[in-house]
């Protein structure tokens, strides 16, 4: 290689060098000449965008100015005219008011005048009164020279002259007002009764003593029966009722003069027929079930009374007593049935004497609380009911009325006498009350009183309408051997204290039982 091959070499390659750089020069220039033109031309196109959103914006302020202008303009025109109605109506009255002090002015001269009048007459009134009490006097002394007499005197020899002839006209006059009061009071009494009796109408009808069970078909007669009548001994055992399966289709009999056991019967005889399971554990699982749900059944009667008759702020306690009424009985007379009704005429008769209407019906509801304790409490139902709802803060007013309904203490109000007569009117309307079916209840009960008195006895029951004594005893205190003489025993003193048609039989069940529990 020559010299001058070695200079060219690297000036070729220096000037390719600068031809590259060069290049990437202008092509650097271009890109920012490109750069630069599309800056101006986002540059321009914002301006134009900003300028037509400030028109835009302009013209919409512009708007809302011209929209805020007139709605001002309108509000103003409208408080204008309110106000120039208003001043029209401040002038009428301006108007008014001076023409209504020229008319009092007016009346005030012509008050000052008539004032001016009257005391001119008063004045004159004066001197004519001090006249005629001159002239009085001379009179009156002129009068006592004549008759010898002083005033006094006068007015006391008067006086006896008219109470003497008077004496006789006021004993007749007496005589004829309190008659005449008599008679009105009796008339308005009677008045009074035969309204409420027309305007209440009760439904009487007795209680009967027997219950009825719908069957789902006649298999389960044989079912409810058992296997040597286990499950109905169990049953009547339980409930202390009779039941009875005859040839009806689909039905079961329930007779017992108790009509608490009646129902507890009924309601653990349909929870066995839907639950299928019968036996003398399950039957005594139910009815005891249905023993304790009872007491719920007891205050929705309560309360149902109370709703009928429309009182308020009755004590819980009183509605659950008033519950138990539902199934005791009074000459076969249901008692809560008989309150309701009592309730009813006593509003009706406080009505017409204008008397406190709830009130009466308060009194009337709460008369006979005490029958549902009085087999508890030693004393009389209307002792024992005024004494529970004076528990219960019950005013005196309503226990006074209770107590005296049956004469027990005095009536100290108009309702005392109103509870006597609203009672004795449901008691004797015809068909109200039986008084043989409640001394056939009384025979009954008096058949299991004497049961229960003997020894070793847990619990006995009247079943076959009063024909049977079936006597539960207690098998750790009574061996067989004195169960059959218990049966004599009982059997000796029936016959001692009672008088009954035909014969009753005893029956002395007793029952022993093994129960193990495995774990």
């Amino acid at each position: 290689m020559t010299i001058t091959e070695d200079i060219w070499v690297p000036l070729a390659a220096l000037f390719g060098i600068l031809m590259g750089y060069g290049a990437h020069i202008v092509t650097t220039a271009v890109r920012i000449a490109s750069a630069q033109h599309n800056a101006k031309q986002m540059l321009r196109d914002a301006q134009r965008e900003s300028d037509a959103l400030l028109r835009e914006a302009k013209l919409h302020a512009k708007d809302e100015y011209i929209k805020m202008h007139d709605k001002f303009e309108e509000e103003t025109r409208q408080r204008r005219t309110e106000l120039m109605a208003y001043e029209e109506r401040v002038t009428q009255r301006e108007v008014n008011l001076d023409r209504k002090l020229a008319m009092l002015d007016k009346k005030e001269s012509v008050l000052d005048e008539k004032i001016q009048a009257v005391a001119q007459k008063q004045v004159e009134l004066a001197t004519r009164e001090k006249e005629l009490e001159q002239l009085r006097q001379e009179q009156r002394s002129k009068l006592e020279e004549i008759a010898a007499l002083t005033q006094e005197a006068a007015r006391e020899h008067l006086l006896s002259r008219l109470e003497e002839e008077l004496q006789g006209e006021f004993g007749a006059l007496i005589r004829r007002k309190h008659d005449a009061a008599t008679e009105t009071a009796e008339r308005e009494a009677r008045r009074v009764i035969t309204l409420a009796v027309e305007r209440y109408a009760a439904d009487q009808v007795n209680e009967i003593t027997t219950s009825t069970v719908q069957l789902p078909s006649d298999d389960m007669k044989g079912r409810i029966i058992g296997k040597e009548g286990r499950n109905i001994r169990a049953l009547e055992g339980a409930t202390g009722v009779n039941f009875m399966i005859d040839d009806t289709p689909e039905v079961v009999v329930i007779s017992g003069f108790d009509p608490l056991r009646r129902e507890i019967a009924r309601l653990a005889l349909e929870r066995l027929i839907q639950d299928g399971r019968i036996n003398p554990a399950r039957i005594e699982e139910t009815v005891a079930k249905v023993e304790a749900e009872l007491d719920e059944t007891v205050r929705a009667a309560g309360e149902e009374a109370v709703m009928e008759l429309g009182l308020r702020g009755v004590a819980p306690e009183i509605v659950r007593t008033l519950g138990r009424l539902k199934f005791r009985h009074s000459y076969a007379q249901n008692v809560l049935k008989h309150s309701i009704e009592v309730g009813h005429l006593m509003g009706l008769m406080a009505a017409e004497l204008e008397l406190d209407v709830q009130l009466a019906k308060r009194i009337g509801l709460f008369h006979d609380i005490g029958k549902a304790l009085d087999h508890q409490i030693e004393g009389s139902h209307a002792l024992i009911g005024a004494d529970l709802l004076k528990r219960n803060g019950e005013p005196q007013v309503v226990l006074n009325a209770v107590a005296a309904h049956h004469g027990d203490v005095e009536g100290e109000s108009a309702y005392a006498p109103l509870t006597t007569a609203a009672d004795a009117m449901t008691a004797s309307r015809p068909g109200a009350r039986s008084e043989t079916t409640d001394l056939y209840l009384q025979r009954l009960q008096k058949l299991e009183e004497i049961a229960n008195s003997f020894r070793g006895v847990a619990k006995s029951f009247a079943i076959q309408a009063g024909r049977e004594i079936r006597v539960l005893v207690e098998p750790g205190k009574i061996d067989d051997n004195e169960a059959m003489q218990l049966a004599r025993n009982i059997s000796k003193q029936i016959e001692h204290d009672l008088q009954y048609p035909g014969q009753i039989k005893v029956t002395v069940v007793r029952e022993t039982r093994c129960v193990e529990f495995a774990h």
